[in-house]
C-alpha cells in the first residue's frame, strides 16, 4: 500500500463510525489521531494549523464533521493549504447540498426522482400541482430525516409553507420531489473510488413512509449487482467524490433512481448486515491515496 504519512481523522460528533475508522487505521498500524473540529485554530495566512492535534504540514484529512457548514469551511481551509482530504472540498459543496447533488446526477445522466423548485407560496403550490400529490418538500441542507415533509393535500401544502416562511431562508428555499411509487424499502449502498463496498436494504418502520436508521427502520443485506455498482459509482464520480452514500429507490417503470449522496456517510448497519470490513476498506482505500 502506499503511505498517506499521518491520518487525521476530524469530527464534531463522535459517531459509531468516527470510532470504526480509527480502530481500523490502528490496526493498521497507520499513525492515525482524532482531531475535533472544535478545537481547530487555523492561521489563514501563515503556515500553521493548531488544535488538540498539531498538523506538521503532512498527512491526509478523512473530513467526519456532521455540521454541513463546518465541514465546508473547514475542507476550504485545509485544501487551501496543500492538504488532501477525504471528501474533497467540491464534494462537500454538492453532496451536502440535496439541490446540488440532484442537479449534478441528472447532467451526468444519473435518473433521480423528479424534482421542482420554487421560492414562494404560490410557486410551491403550483409546483406540487405539477407534481401530484402526495409531494415531498426537503430541505436542501440536512440529514436523519429532519424536516422532511409528505405532504398529502393542498391544505398540508399551504400550512408547511407558511410555517417554513418563519423559519431561517435556508428553508424557504423550496426543494420539491415526486413520491416515487416503490417497495417499502430503499437502498443504501457504500462506495470508494471505483468500488461498492457494500449495500442494505432499508425498510420503513412502524408504518412510517421514511426509511431512515435512526427513525426505527430496520436492514437487511442488498446483493450488490453489476448495475447497483455502476450507477453508485457514477453518481459518485457525479458530485466528485470518494467516499460517500448512495441512496436509492427503486421505481417499477423507471428502475434505481438516486435521490441522495451523502458525503460523510454513516455506516454502521451496513457494517452490521453486509459487511464487517467496511472501516478497513475505507481506511486501506485512503491509504492507497484514491486508487
Amino acid at each position: 500500500m502506499g503511505s498517506v504519512g499521518r491520518l487525521y481523522i476530524l469530527y464534531d460528533l463522535v459517531r459509531w463510525e468516527e470510532k470504526a475508522l480509527y480502530e481500523a487505521a490502528a490496526r493498521k498500524g497507520l499513525d492515525v489521531r482524532m482531531l475535533d473540529s472544535k478545537d481547530i485554530l487555523i492561521d489563514l495566512n501563515g503556515g500553521m494549523l493548531h488544535g488538540s492535534s498539531v498538523c506538521d504540514g503532512s498527512g491526509t484529512f478523512l473530513q467526519r464533521c456532521v455540521g454541513y457548514f463546518r465541514n465546508l469551511h473547514l475542507t476550504a481551509a485545509l485544501e487551501g493549504k496543500g492538504y488532501r482530504v477525504v471528501n474533497p472540498f467540491q464534494c462537500s459543496v454538492i453532496a451536502g447540498n440535496k439541490l446540488f447533488a440532484h442537479i449534478a446526477l441528472v447532467r451526468n445522466g444519473i435518473k433521480a426522482p423528479r424534482s421542482m423548485l420554487a421560492f414562494t407560496q404560490d410557486t410551491v403550490l403550483k409546483a406540487i400541482d405539477t407534481l401530484g400529490y402526495p409531494a415531498v418538500l426537503k430541505p436542501t441542507v440536512g440529514s436523519w430525516g429532519r424536516l422532511i415533509a409528505l405532504i398529502r393535500d393542498r391544505d398540508a401544502a399551504e400550512a408547511i409553507v407558511e410555517d417554513r416562511e418563519h423559519m431561517f431562508p435556508l428553508y424557504q428555499i423550496y426543494y420539491l420531489q415526486e413520491y416515487v411509487k416503490r417497495p417499502p424499502r430503499d437502498i443504501r449502498a457504500i462506495v470508494a473510488g471505483e468500488r461498492v463496498l457494500g449495500a442494505i436494504y432499508r425498510y420503513s418502520g412502524d408504518g412510517r413512509w421514511k426509511t431512515n436508521m435512526a427513525l426505527g427502520g430496520r436492514a437487511e443485506p442488498c446483493p450488490v449487482s453489476s448495475e447497483l455498482e455502476d450507477v453508485c459509482v457514477r453518481a459518485c464520480r457525479a458530485v466528485n467524490g470518494e467516499v460517500v452514500g448512495v441512496d436509492l429507490m427503486e421505481d417499477e417503470a423507471r428502475g434505481l433512481l438516486v435521490h441522495e449522496v451523502n458525503p460523510t456517510t454513516e455506516f454502521k448497519n451496513v457494517a452490521r448486515v453486509a459487511n464487517q470490513r467496511i472501516a478497513d476498506e475505507i481506511v486501506e482505500y485512503v491509504m492507497q491515496g484514491g486508487g
